[in-house]
Parts: structure tokens; sequence; C-alpha cells
């Protein structure tokens, strides 16, 4: 009998591919499976660490909530229903449970749920990094692939200069220039006042979001324009594509369908650790533009001496930073087969 014995049958073949293709989802599975067993792991440390930090205000809150003519009695009495006098961990568990039902406690004299403000300032942020993350993705990818495509040529070197200066640009600094640019010396943009909901006026919600947007996405864009760059050159470089392109395959065809999608696999990771930064950063931004989100509440938690406010504000991003990170971390594995066989 020849060689051609030898090979699978058409049954042997499909009981290999559906074989392969088990093994992979197995392998996605756990790998999805590790991420979310990590993070209550994670949630409960950043709780700690933040109720730890906050338990060292000078600040106290029965004074601050009874106002500066309250008594002692009122004082303790108060100490004692709120448990403040009680052990730091029999505090972190009591802070846990109401954690656990949406309770941070209140603030000002008018015992104002903490979690109602959060609710009313964290779709602004939300929004503000979203719209930011946009703006640095969509500069990434036109100036890293550009400069891919034209690497070592003026086109490269141009925006090799365009991305040192966006990575050296503070996004505060950006911010007060486009102020001066656009709304004071032009009135093209506002940069304050009262922020119209989209769903009342697009157009209004999108010129107020507008520079914001802008002076949060472009520093995090001059780092990913270099990221996106160095991938793109790498792919390029590899075999497959000369033997795609020496077959007669469109180099647009190659660069769409194969080359951008395995270099986006280095750049997705570098985004995930960039959000951080982005949320970071819209909380500063929120300031300077007076919009109504978690910046604005911290200041005014600070200004006002509020403990409650400050540390729900904080525990808020913290929990929000951890919880995209593992959706991009997920969606890396997603992204990236040969993750899916470790």
């Amino acid at each position: 009998r020849g060689w051609g014995s030898l090979s699978p049958s058409p049954e042997t073949r499909l009981h290999l591919v559906i074989y392969k293709g088990v093994f992979a989802v197995g392998n996605l599975i756990r790998l999805i499976g590790r991420r979310l067993v990590a993070l209550p792991i994670m949630v409960l440390g950043i709780t700690f660490l933040v109720f730890f930090i906050m338990s060292f205000s000078p600040i106290d809150p029965a004074y601050n909530a009874l106002g500066e003519g309250a008594s002692q009695e009122a004082l303790d009495k108060y100490r004692e229903e709120y448990g403040l006098n009680q052990p730091l961990l029999v505090r972190y568990a009591s802070f846990l449970w109401g954690l656990l039902h949406a309770d941070l406690g209140t603030y000002t004299s008018q015992r104002l749920p903490v979690s109602d403000r959060i609710g009313q300032a964290f779709p602004t942020t939300i929004s503000l990094t979203f719209y930011g993350l946009i703006i640095a993705v969509v500069f990434a990818l036109i100036f890293g692939v550009l400069a891919a495509l034209y690497r070592d040529r003026w086109v490269d070197q141009v925006i090799r200069v365009v991305s040192i200066i966006f990575v050296a640009t503070p996004s505060f600094w950006l911010a007060v220039l486009l102020i001066q640019a656009f709304t004071i010396s032009n009135d093209i943009f506002p940069a304050a006042g009262p922020l119209t909901a989209f769903s009342d006026d697009p157009n209004a919600y999108m010129m107020r979001m507008l520079m914001p947007s802008f002076a949060l996405g472009v520093p995090v864009a001059g780092s990913l324009i270099r990221v996106v760059r160095t991938s793109m050159v790498e792919e390029l470089d590899k075999d497959y594509v000369r033997t795609a392109l020496g077959a007669g395959l469109p180099k647009f065809v190659v660069v769409a369908r194969n080359v951008l999608r395995n270099a986006l696999i280095t750049p997705v990771t570098v985004l995930g650790l960039r959000i951080g930064y982005l949320m970071g950063g819209a909380v500063i931004i929120e300031v300077i533009f007076a919009l109504p989100g978690m910046g604005q509440a911290i200041l005014e938690g600070i200004q006002q001496n509020e403990p409650y406010l400050v540390q729900g504000v904080t525990l808020v991003v913290a929990l929000a930073f951890v919880i995209i990170n593992i959706v991009v971390d997920m969606l890396y594995i997603l992204i990236n087969p040969r993750i899916r066989t470790v």
C-alpha cells in the first residue's frame, strides 16, 4: 500500500478540527475564568486600601455632620450610632456591608447619600474618558499606520516629531491653551456653563465636550502612535506579508485584513494601561472645564471637608479602572488566538 494510505480520512480530519475547536474554547474559558476569579480579590484589596487611607483623615465625621455648635454628648451619640468608635476592622466590615447595598455614607448636614452624588457625576466622567479614548485611538491608528507604511521617509519623520510633542504635552496645559484659543480669543467652543444632556441637544453637548476630550486624548495618542508604528513595522517585515504581496494580493487588502489585526495585539495591551491615565486625567480636566463629573465631586468633598464623599468618589474611580482593565484583558485574549492555546 502506498503513502497515500497514510493520509487521514475525512472523518478523522473532522474529528481533529472538532478537537482543536473544543480545546481552544476550553482554554479561552479557562483564561477568562482566571480574570473573573481575580476580580473580587482586587476589588476587596482596593476597598481596604481606600478605607484604610481615609481612616487617617483628621476630619471628624461627627463634628463635620453636626456642626460647630454640637455638644460633646451629641457628638458621642453620633459616633455611637454610626459605629465611628468601633475598631478599624469592624468599621471596615460595616463599610463593606454598606457597599454591597450601594450605601457609601452621607455628606453635608442634610445627610445626602454619597451614592446619589456619584450617580449624578459618574456618567460625565465615563463619557469624557470614552471620548478621549476615541480621539487617542483614531489618532494612533491613522498616524501609526502611515508612519509604518512610509517608514524612514519624511512622513515617518514628521509623525515621529508630532508624537513626541503629543507625549510631552500635559493635558491640563493643553486644556488651558484650548480655552485661550477657542473660547477667549475666538469664542468657538464653550469652556464653562451647564452641560446639556445629549438627548436634549446633541450639538450643544458635543460642542461642550469636544475641547475636554481633545485635551484628554492627545497625550495618550502620542504614546499609542509609537506603539502602533512599531507593531506595524514588525508585522510588515514577516514572511507571510512578502508571500501575500508576491502572490499578487493588493497591499491594502494585506494590510487591512492581516497586518493591522495582528499588529493591534500589543497596542490593545498598552491601551488597557492608558485607560487608568485617561480616567485620572478626566478628573482634572473636569475641574478645568467645570464639567459636573467625578472631578467636581471630589473637589466639592475636599473643599467642604466631606471625607465620605472623597472616599466614595475615590473608590468608584479605582473600581472602574480595575474592571475596565479586566475587560481589556479579555479583549486581548479574544484578539490574539495564540493566547488561547497557552
